[in-house]
């Protein structure tokens, strides 16, 4: 009897003890997948929040109204996008400015693009203007089509700081080409007005082509990306508008990069059409020189290019100011026709400007005939 109390006793010890460490275990997982529940809450409210703030209901307001265009803008999840670019190694770096930081990255499928990680906080606040131009990009870009325009695949709106999804274009800026010259690949009098063709082409496509007219309003030599094949691709709508057909100007804040900023827009606050043109002229005279809009390094008669350039045309020394290559290798009669437009474009009075359709056709038809003009370009 002895021996069966002490057995029940050691085996009622045993099971008690069992039930205890089972329960405590049980305990213990609900309590894990409660937390892990609680995570997934948290990371897709954040993800909502994050949505919200950089404006993805503003987006979703836009982009029905594009009809056929609205799949092209895919959107990707932060996840997608710390995988692509190895979570935004520096190595993967392309490039930095004021809107944000550019890296190289590999989706899913292994295409290559540019994701651009928009520059949106200041310090601790976060800064809505910036959101407005990260918006407008999408806006804009989705409805664009053109082989000179950059093509814009997506965005993410999920992750802290919102980002857009580009085709990779590998040759780095106009900027770079004209300003850092290789001996090894020289920029040639073809492919300059090849160049000039081409963001001429794109340029008229926004203005005139386009489902609505669209004002690029920062065209510079540093936003002209250059593909595998040095084909012109025009990049940064930030600060682009579309405007409606029969608008002819758009009042705003001046805005621009220094040394490409057309005066009467500057004077006025009212950005036309002719104001892209005024830009395109600039871009034409860096070609043409293979000089900087602005130089801090010369005296100051000759910091602005703009006045440079028209005060050599006045005085009939054009061909002192040019680039050595375009010296060397281009046509004289298709320089001065070239350099001829540029003056036209660089007018101060904006209507006595060309359009960029007249500019198209005209750098086409030099490139066609070679140019037909007398030795005196005053």
């Amino acid at each position: 009897m002895l021996i069966f109390k002490f057995t029940f006793n050691y085996v009622s010890y045993i099971y008690i003890g069992c039930s205890t460490s089972v329960g405590t275990l049980l305990l213990l997982l609900a309590t894990w997948s409660l937390y892990k529940a609680l995570k997934r809450k948290q990371k897709i409210l954040l993800k909502q929040k994050y949505f919200k703030r950089n404006g993805g209901l503003l987006l979703q307001q836009h982009l029905p109204s594009n009809e056929g265009n609205v799949e092209k803008i895919k959107l990707f999840t932060s996840k997608e996008m710390k995988k692509a670019t190895d979570s935004y190694n520096e190595n993967r770096i392309l490039g930095q400015g004021g809107q944000g930081t550019v890296y190289k990255g590999m989706l899913i499928d292994g295409s290559i693009v540019a994701i651009k990680k928009s520059k949106m906080v200041e310090g601790q606040k976060f800064d809505e203007k910036k959101v407005e131009q990260f918006i407008n990009e999408v806006i804009i870009l989705s409805q664009i089509n053109h082989r000179n325009v950059v093509k814009l695949l997506g965005c993410c709106l999920e992750a802290k700081v919102p980002l857009l999804v580009y085709e990779f274009i590998p040759n780095g800026t106009l900027y770079d080409l004209i300003h850092n010259q290789n001996e090894e690949f020289p920029l040639t009098w073809e492919m300059r007005l090849r160049i000039a063709i081409e963001i001429a082409n794109a340029l008229f496509y926004l203005h005139s082509a386009a489902s609505a007219p669209i004002y690029h309003r920062d065209i510079k030599s540093s936003n002209i990306l250059l593909d595998d094949k040095y084909r012109e691709k025009v990049s940064d709508f930030g600060t682009s508008r579309s405007v409606a057909l029969e608008q002819t100007h758009l009042t705003t804040r001046v805005q621009g990069t220094f040394g490409y900023i057309d005066p009467e827009y500057f004077r006025s606050s009212q950005f036309t059409e002719k104001s892209d043109v005024y830009c395109f002229g600039i871009v034409l005279i860096e070609l043409l020189t293979g000089k900087k809009p602005i130089s801090l390094e010369q005296s100051e008669s000759v910091k602005s290019l703009v006045s440079y350039f028209l005060q050599s045309m006045q005085e009939n020394s054009l061909f002192n100011i040019l680039d050595p290559m375009v010296v060397k290798h281009g046509p004289e009669k298709e320089i001065i026709v070239v350099a001829l437009l540029a003056k036209r474009c660089l007018n101060l009075n904006g209507k006595k400007r060309p359009t960029m359709k007249q500019v198209a056709m005209e750098l086409e038809l030099v490139n066609a005939s070679g140019g037909n003009v007398s030795k005196t370009y005053r």
